[in-house]
């Protein structure tokens, strides 16, 4: 009986298991549908504020946004997870961060977002000049984003640092989320390109809408050129750093789900097969108890 009653409280301990997973699997759908629909809902204003910017490429490409400071050191940013249970979410970042590490051999400053890429940085000896991840949670509100890309536009600008990346996973799909290392400063014209293939291109056809506006190339730029750059580019460099964290959210909660859901599977699983364990366990006794019964009557009987 001891045995049964051990199994017993297995099961009823992967019961809870499965509940638990079951209900935290459901969280992480809700909040990865909210982070894909708040991606969604901006590509109309994206495509409409980087082809502005890509007409006025001309004019901004001598800006300081777009040229390489002297200083031969970078800032790197990287995105992860406040908390694990999310499968290889975090781990995936942080090898492609080593890579980078080993492939680069740069003089490194890190800025991270979310406790686990700055215990990692931490961890690793690397030197850590910021970290936001008591700033927010789950919600990503502009206010936030705007502090943090105004700390890595002063640092640029000042000169501290020659080129500023990003380190995130880029959200393809709820089964599948790929590490990415996205250049954010200096502004290259590849960098703008590729950003409005991956971000627009379900939507609209991004040929037709390059060769409208090559197709349109006379402007006039008032009051001057600066005044336009100094609102225009922060504005833009602030969507797409809006929307790289989006991406890494709706990748986050993707990865929890389908991690939640596998432990869940296998809590059934396991809890299935303690459930045949018991009722085998139940079965010998019962057996055992009628062989004795009978054992009896026909002991008696000879009696």
């Amino acid at each position: 009986m001891a045995n049964d009653k051990e199994i017993k409280r297995k099961i009823l301990s992967i019961q809870n298991t499965w509940k638990i997973t079951k209900a935290m699997e459901l969280i992480s759908t809700v909040k990865m549908k909210k982070a894909q629909d708040l991606a969604i809902e901006k590509k109309d204003f994206v495509l409409e504020v980087l082809k502005i910017f890509l007409r006025l490429w001309d004019f901004f490409k001598d800006f300081p946004f777009f040229n390489k400071q002297e200083n031969k050191k970078t800032l790197w940013v990287i995105i992860t997870s406040n908390k694990w249970l999310c499968w290889g979410y975090n781990i995936n970042v942080m090898k492609k961060v080593n890579d980078y590490i080993l492939e680069t051999k740069e003089n490194i400053d890190f800025m991270t977002l979310w406790k686990k890429a700055s215990l990692f940085v931490l961890r690793t000896w690397n030197n850590l000049v910021s970290d936001f991840s008591e700033d927010f949670g789950d919600i990503v509100d502009t206010i936030f984003i705007k502090n943090v890309t105004k700390y890595i536009y002063d640092s640029f600008l000042s000169g501290k640092y020659n080129k500023v990346v990003i380190f995130y996973n880029f959200y393809q799909n709820s089964i599948k989320q790929i590490p990415v290392a996205r250049e954010f400063l200096p502004i290259e014209w590849k960098e703008i390109r590729d950003y409005l293939t991956e971000v627009t291109t379900k939507h609209f056809d991004i040929d037709k809408e390059l060769e409208n506006i090559r197709d349109n190339v006379d402007y006039i730029v008032e009051p001057n050129i600066e005044d336009i750059a100094l609102e225009v580019v922060p504005m833009i460099l602030d969507m797409m750093f809006h929307d790289i964290v989006l991406e890494a959210k709706a990748s986050e909660h993707s990865a929890r789900m389908m991690a939640m859901k596998s432990a869940k599977d296998n809590a059934y699983k396991i809890a299935d097969e303690l459930n045949l364990k018991y009722n085998k366990a139940r079965q010998s006794i019962i057996t055992k108890e009628v062989s004795e019964i009978v054992g009896w009557v026909e002991a008696l009987k000879d009696s």
